[in-house]
């Protein structure tokens, strides 16, 4: 099946000058967030790339428009070549420009995995992974100023080694990427890290957070939901079962994957 383009993406108001951009027609349900500061506007992730998510940031703000990466997966940088402003974390910057550990056919067979009502001008045979050098190279702690607003970079490694959260303490706002939404947590690749994942997710426990806002699936997280990973995990650690290849794990709002 196919739908017209501009179907394809979803906006969801978050607030007055925070909005998620989401590909809900696509089995990973991805979401990316823009960010409107007094003087530049942030996007955190730039979703599938199979549509044009430029057109719906240009209905949303008329501001310069960086891109951040929370981490270097196809459906979380397909969108990249729209913005040659972009950021990365020091660890994936090789990963961005390049050296993503898949081969193309393997990305098209996750993009293709569950039925998809594709925009009518996409060709999975023709999609390509972006290529290109960040204009900053992201670390631990750094900040990234918008004008009004300041967004706090958090490297959060496990489900890949240059992964970041990103925290918007005035707010309190935290935006997860792949480290925390409602579903199965991936960490059983060869390139994620079950205890760095653990680890991560405990870094995340002192933060004020009044909304989470993860990149995949259901919007409204449970607060509690850090600190219900954090148990599972802790759990699964002192087991001895977290581990590559020990399997699935289910809890009430999500699943750990190893």
């Amino acid at each position: 099946m196919v739908n017209d383009k501009k179907e394809w993406f979803t906006i969801e108001k978050i607030d007055e000058s925070t909005f998620a951009i989401s590909e809900y027609k696509h089995w990973e349900e991805t979401h990316c967030f823009l960010l409107i500061g007094e003087d530049k506007s942030l996007l955190i992730d730039t979703g599938l790339g199979v549509a044009n998510i430029l057109e719906q940031v240009q209905n949303l703000t008329d501001k310069h428009v960086t891109a951040v990466t929370t981490h270097v997966h196809y459906d979380h940088f397909g969108g990249h070549k729209y913005f040659p402003d972009f950021y990365v974390h020091e660890t994936e910057q090789e990963w961005i420009n390049g050296g993503f550990p898949l081969t193309i056919e393997q990305v098209r067979n996750f993009l293709t995995e569950e039925p998809c009502d594709f925009p009518k001008d996409f060709d999975v045979n023709k999609y390509s992974l972006f290529k290109g050098v960040p204009t900053r190279v992201l670390r631990d702690k750094d900040s990234i100023e918008l004008g009004g607003r300041t967004v706090r970079v958090l490297h959060t490694p496990g489900h890949s080694p240059g992964h970041i959260c990103l925290y918007e303490e005035s707010r309190g706002y935290l935006y997860t990427g792949d480290l925390v939404y409602m579903g199965d947590l991936f960490a059983y690749f060869p390139s994620t890290d079950p205890v760095a994942y653990m680890n991560s997710i405990k870094k995340l426990l002192p933060l004020s957070v009044k909304r989470i806002l993860p990149a995949h699936h259901d919007l409204n997280v449970p607060l509690s939901i850090i600190r219900d990973m954090d148990k599972a995990f802790s759990g699964l650690y002192e087991s001895g079962k977290l581990k590559h290849g020990s399997g699935t794990f289910h809890y009430s709002n999500f699943g750990i994957k190893l």
